[in-house]
């Protein structure tokens, strides 16, 4: 999604509704380093290789699915398969499935999309999000995504999808960075809330599919609290306390590099101009959220990154400029991430999704464009080839 740091975003959304004060920052203390045998203990029982190599795809409008024959390949299928990654995320939005009314399902894209993949033998994580508008409360309508008025109308919605696609679809995320407002139809972020939601999604998908693995949402990296935004470590905090750990079989979390390379600490960036002065900022703070799940008696399970990866440097889109890379360091800074990932967080480390096979429609006015390691028609930037050469360990 779009990665713009916390501040920004807060002191961009405060601007636009005419406020003249700024929210003060909540304080984030340093997280204990953990142990190594406490960070990758022993007694992790895994749902995914540690790694698991994926990447994210955006396959529903595109012609090859709506023409898809037995055999027929989109180009990212079969540029997953020649880079040696076995896992493809796919967005599945319940309003494009389910829109017109509670009941009234139109699977054929989605059976297309889940045909190629298994055609393919990818193994596919959908992710799971974005209301029909008929599930609207009244007083919040045409949110592009928030949770249903009736959370038992998702969650009866993620258990049909279970059972159609029992054995095929190998993994569900439940929504998409609830500790954003934007994602949560512009309401304050609230970890009790999303905890409900993700219980009756996890208990429909179970009943359905006990063989799936349900996937938390990616939570954004923020390091700032106001009305708009909650830091993903309170998040997760706020999760644990409500319960939410019976709910999900793997952490979703989500990590973009920014300007750190990956090796650096969380520390280093706390204290680094050049890297934002934010433990939030370093792609190792993925430790961070992984010293939470210890914390709380939960580190029998893995993390999976459903976002990772290093936007280029351009001049199009103001809150990003501060943190573009070349594409030589965004194709450098990819594979060392999962070096470093192989080689520090075992057996703990799940399914680590890269961003992204460009959408069809993205051209470079969309911020994604410079995230993506394979554009719209298929060209490969830099990045692409250095993972595809990479040792898959």
């Amino acid at each position: 999604m779009k990665y713009i740091p916390a501040l920004l975003l807060s002191l961009f959304l405060m601007a636009a509704c005419g406020e003249t004060t700024v929210s003060p920052v909540t304080p984030i203390l340093p997280t204990p380093t953990l142990p190594t045998e406490l960070m990758g203990e022993t007694a992790v029982v895994p749902s995914f290789p540690s790694p698991a190599y994926g990447a994210q795809a955006f396959l529903w409008w595109k012609p090859e699915i709506a023409q898809w024959q037995e055999g027929a390949q989109p180009h990212e299928f079969v540029m997953l398969n020649e880079m040696g990654f076995g896992w493809v995320k796919q967005e599945f939005s319940w309003r494009d499935i389910e829109g017109i009314e509670k009941g009234a399902r139109d699977w054929w894209r989605a059976d297309q999309i889940v045909n190629a993949a298994n055609d393919a033998g990818l193994k596919m994580a959908a992710r799971l999000d974005r209301q029909p508008f008929w599930t609207d409360p009244p007083d919040n309508q045409w949110k592009d995504n928030q949770p249903p008025s009736d959370y038992q109308d998702f969650a009866d919605f993620c258990g049909a999808m279970a059972e159609r696609y029992r054995g095929r679809v190998a993994a569900y995320q439940i929504w998409n960075e609830p500790n954003l407002d934007r994602e949560w139809g512009d309401k304050p972020p609230n970890p009790v809330e999303y905890t409900a939601l993700l219980k009756g999604c996890y208990l429909a998908i179970k009943a359905a599919d006990p063989d799936a693995i349900v996937i938390s949402a990616g939570l954004a990296p923020t390091g700032t609290s106001t009305e708009q935004v909650m830091t993903d470590m309170d998040f997760l905090q706020g999760m644990y306390d409500a319960g939410a750990a019976a709910y999900f079989d793997v952490l979703g979390l989500h990590a973009p590099g920014y300007k750190t390379p990956p090796a650096v600490s969380a520390d280093e960036a706390a204290v680094s101009e050049e890297y934002g002065n934010g433990r939030w900022f370093a792609f190792r703070h993925v430790e961070d959220m992984r010293a939470i799940m210890v914390a709380n008696g939960d580190g029998a399970k893995q993390v999976a990154l459903m976002e990772m990866g290093w936007m280029l440097h351009q001049d199009m889109h103001e809150g990003y400029i501060w943190h573009g890379v070349s594409e030589e360091e965004q194709a450098q800074y990819l594979v060392e991430a999962f070096q470093y990932a192989a080689d520090n967080w075992r057996p703990w480390i799940g399914l680590m999704t890269t961003i992204y096979f460009a959408d069809q429609s993205w051209t470079q006015e969309n911020e994604q464009w410079w995230w993506s390691i394979v554009l719209p028609d298929g060209t490969p930037r830099l990045s692409y080839t250095a993972l595809s050469e990479m040792e898959k360990q």
